[in-house]
């Protein structure tokens, strides 16, 4: 799919680069997919089908190396990831706490190829992982090239949560022994900084906020924010754009647009996109099908997974977007993605939504959780165009002023000067 962590990394890894930053992007477990130009290297390291392998078959923690490479060889990843692989971390606790075991855990061939990469080959001044998830290999790293390793906290939490016992104990335990040896935390925004200081007991003073940023050369094209009111063309369109998932609260959104039409009478449109893996397939199909018992399935239209094109051309045929999510998202990039095209949003008034919104001025807050809260948040900006366009349009102007690649680049490398 579609990953926004990858999304932000490849866009920040490419605008470092054009800053004269000596930048390796390197994939773990999959190679990463981008709707944006891959700068990612053309290898993945602690492959997927390695690292599931080596936890439950003893033998393949012993193969030789030419095996190992047949293993992570992109392609084949990709082949095996085809079709759709079970992530659950239900499924996945053993494997998660191996993984933060580092050298200690099963998967220690993989951390001991990483590390005689990035001493051979890279060199590097410091090291940034994805996530908190792959820092097991950190103490092994600043062992062997001595240098500052910095961990990026993007959504880790969610994952966390959702672990069984005994491994999410476990877990936690790991990554209490790892906290000594990162030299800071990288996060977005100051409420995920103060969440995840309690939630993973980490000393505030070890977090540094970098901000986001997208690549915005081909926004410039999208339709002006003052073209969105089209009210006289067509009814107004409400957009969703991001996984098909409970946590991403597409159900609350399809009830407050069954509530927008039926109990308000408001002729609007609801327009979706976004990846459906086969986990979510059932309840993608709940939400259709409530959308169709409520005589409304010529109201709506599933667009399904959009490419680069056509999240450009997605966002100028919605008029509002919303992705009233059930969890406190960390980032929140589609927000930035939809003001960029001068797309106002209504958000729950959680995660770093709050920040973002008071930084851009580009939407509304609503109760989270609430479907009333978001169907009333949705009928104001609906039901008065001249408010819906100037929001847009603020949103927009502060998103292409201050959320551009380069202004990410440049602030996020000011903070990774400090222990360079």
């Amino acid at each position: 799919m579609f990953c926004g962590s990858c999304l932000h990394d490849n866009t920040l890894a490419k605008a470092l680069s054009q800053l004269g930053v000596d930048t390796q992007l390197i994939p773990t477990y999959t190679p990463i997919r981008t709707d944006e130009e891959d700068v990612s290297i053309d290898r993945v390291f602690f492959g997927g089908i390695n690292v599931y392998l080596q936890q439950k078959i003893p033998l393949f923690r012993h193969l030789p190396a030419f095996l190992d490479r047949f293993l992570d060889q992109p392609w084949l990843i990709r082949l095996a990831t085809s079709r759709g692989m079970e992530t659950s971390a239900k499924e996945l606790g053993a494997l998660t706490v191996s993984m933060l075991r580092g050298d200690h855990g099963y998967q220690r061939k993989e951390v001991q190829r990483l590390t005689r990469f990035l001493q051979t080959s890279v060199k590097p001044d410091l090291v940034i992982t994805s996530n908190m998830l792959i820092a097991g290999c950190v103490p092994a790293l600043k062992r062997a090239l001595d240098v500052p390793v910095v961990v990026t906290l993007q959504g880790d939490d969610i994952f966390l949560d959702d672990l069984v016992e005994p491994y999410r104990q476990q877990a936690f335990a790991q990554i209490h022994e790892l906290i000594q040896d990162v030299d800071a935390f990288l996060v977005y925004s100051d409420f995920y900084a103060d969440f995840m200081s309690d939630y993973l007991q980490i000393p505030r003073d070890k977090f540094r906020l970098v901000p986001l940023g997208l690549e915005l050369s081909d926004y410039v094209a999208s339709k002006p924010p003052e073209d969105h009111d089209s009210s006289s063309e067509r009814p107004v369109t409400i957009g969703y754009l991001a996984r098909l998932a409970e946590e991403k609260g597409l159900h609350l959104l399809v009830d407050a647009f069954i509530h927008l039409r039926k109990e308000m009478n408001m002729d609007v449109r609801l327009q979706i996109a976004g990846w459906l893996g086969p986990q979510q397939e059932s309840y993608a199909e709940t939400q259709f099908a409530k959308l169709r018992e409520a005589g409304f399935a010529d109201a709506f239209r599933y667009v399904g997974e959009v490419d680069r094109e056509g999240k450009l051309q997605f966002l100028q045929e919605i008029d509002v977007l919303s992705v009233p999510t059930i969890y406190k998202d960390p980032k929140g990039l589609f927000v930035l993605e939809a003001l960029a095209a001068g797309v106002p949003v209504v958000q729950p008034r959680h995660g770093a939504f709050p920040e973002l919104l008071d930084r851009t001025g580009g939407g509304k807050l609503v109760e989270a959780n609430d479907v009333m809260a978001l169907a009333e948040g949705l009928a104001e900006i609906v039901g008065q165009g001249a408010q819906r366009r100037e929001l847009g349009i603020t949103g927009q102007q502060v998103v292409h002023e201050q959320f551009h690649s380069r202004a990410m680049a440049e602030q996020t490398l000011d903070v990774l000067r400090t222990f360079v």
